[in-house]
């Protein structure tokens, strides 16, 4: 399903690390789940589609508030983790589909709510994902992100940290960005949230990149300024630090 150069990173690194991304806690953060839930509005009458759904994490939690919920992902490996995940949830009333986030294959509102989360700064062009997010999302229903978004004077060096640790990543928008994103495709602003998702940092990369993480971390830890607005610090267990996440839910108008 790869098209492009960058489609092909992301497909090699979610089919390596599709097992341990879906087994990995921060993203089972209970409040981070409850804030995207919120946001989202689920009836029990929607149809919900999860965009770059990965394991199926936020659609799982989706489907007992739904009366369906279809996801969809790049890379095949995590639409298996995802049908493992329904299996073991017990949920009747989903669908998973391998495809791209920028080209969905739906019809013009099908979906009442649309949401992503931790995806736009896997994509090149996160303008057309929301634009697709949008066309499927019937009129008056609801469009969410959610993601990590630095500040406009930590997003360079916070995307510096990012490629390091993630060859997939593109770039991560800010929330001022993000908002702007939101009125380019017609979409009216209802809520903004706010949480921040503390990590292990040697959970969170490949062996080899380690050890340069942990100079860049050190360097950063050391200048007690914060360079890339990750709050990196020294614990028990290894270095931590936090993801700025923001929520955004729009309607479509």
């Amino acid at each position: 399903m790869a098209s492009t150069a960058h489609d092909t990173k992301i497909v090699d690194q979610f089919t390596r690390w599709a097992q341990p991304f879906a087994d990995l806690p921060v993203h089972a953060d209970a409040d981070g789940m409850a804030r995207t839930l919120a946001a989202a509005a689920i009836g029990p009458d929607m149809q919900v589609l999860d965009v770059a759904c990965g394991p199926g994490i936020v659609a799982c939690a989706a489907a007992p508030r739904a009366r369906h919920v279809a996801g969809i992902d790049l890379t095949p490996a995590m639409i298996a983790q995802a049908h493992d995940r329904q299996r073991k949830c017990g949920l009747d009333n989903m669908t998973w589909h391998v495809g791209d986030a920028t080209c969905l294959p739906f019809e013009d509102g099908r979906f009442d709510v649309v949401l992503t989360r931790y995806s736009f700064h896997h994509i090149p062009d996160p303008a057309a994902t929301l634009r697709e997010m949008t066309r499927v999302c019937r009129p008056g229903g609801r469009v969410v992100v959610i993601d990590a978004t630095p500040t406009a004077e930590t997003q360079d060096a916070y995307d510096r940290m990012e490629t390091l640790r993630d060859p997939s990543h593109a770039s991560a928008v800010t929330l001022d960005q993000l908002r702007a994103l939101g009125r380019a495709a017609g979409l009216v602003e209802r809520t903004i949230d706010f949480y921040r998702l503390e990590a292990l940092l040697d959970t969170l990369a490949d062996a080899e990149d380690i050890a340069a993480l942990t100079a860049l971390f050190e360097t950063d830890i050391a200048s007690g300024e914060d360079r890339i607005g990750i709050a990196a610090r020294h614990a028990a267990d290894g270095i931590r630090f936090v993801f700025p996440v923001s929520i955004v839910a729009w309607d479509r108008p």
